[in-house]
């Protein structure tokens, strides 16, 4: 059983920050395809601006929850718009799911995962299948709590999460969007990877590496 710390979601914001700054310009490649090319930068911002405002939170009082709504106010405060609202209702979900908790369990943090999918999927309204980040989203939360269910650790669960994510990315080239910007192009939209379900699964890959053993 792990002992998931405020200071240990912290270090996992700032590995999500530090792999949106490197995917940063695929992204924009895969947005300016079927959107306006700013998915990366915006991807970017918002994990940049939750990394640099939770690393400035007291450790000695921060909690898991305050983690959580910390990175969520950041970012939408950096992205006003389009992943910002979504992203920031999930981490407030998460928040929510672990409040008066001083340091998280396995079973804690496999939750607050699902918590962050059900957030983004809520307020974008919007159903597997319709060429959004819940394509990768939604099956990674799921992969992760059956995986969890079954007994398998966290390393093994966010594994389960990963593959799922990245078969849910895929799997959105062959859609055409009902959703967004991209829903105005109609069938010129497939064959091309949804942007928002490709941060998906570098979010869910980044969980997957802070929770394996180094």
């Amino acid at each position: 059983m792990t002992t998931i710390t405020a200071d240990d979601l912290k270090s996992l914001i700032a590995l999500i920050a530090e792999a949106m700054t490197r995917e940063r310009d695929r992204l924009c490649e895969l947005d300016g395809v079927i959107g306006d090319a700013d998915h990366g930068i915006a991807m970017e911002l918002g994990f940049s601006a939750a990394a640099k405002a939770t690393a400035e939170l007291d450790p000695a009082t921060a909690d898991p929850t305050l983690v959580f709504n910390t990175a969520a106010k950041a970012f939408l405060n950096a992205v006003g718009a389009s992943s910002g609202p979504l992203y920031a209702t999930g981490l407030m979900r998460a928040g929510a799911s672990v409040k008066g908790k001083p340091s998280l369990t396995d079973d804690d943090m496999v939750g607050a995962f699902a918590a962050i999918a059900k957030g983004i999927q809520d307020r974008g309204k919007a159903e597997v299948g319709e060429k959004t980040m819940i394509d990768a989203w939604a099956p990674a939360a799921a992969a992760c709590q059956a995986a969890r269910d079954q007994g398998m650790p966290l390393e093994e669960c966010f594994s389960a999460a990963l593959v799922a994510a990245q078969t849910g990315m895929d799997a959105t080239k062959d859609m055409i969007a009902t959703k967004g910007r991209s829903s105005r192009l109609g069938e010129r939209a497939l064959g091309h990877i949804d942007p928002g379900a490709a941060s998906a699964a570098v979010v869910v890959a980044c969980f997957h590496a802070f929770f394996s053993p180094q």
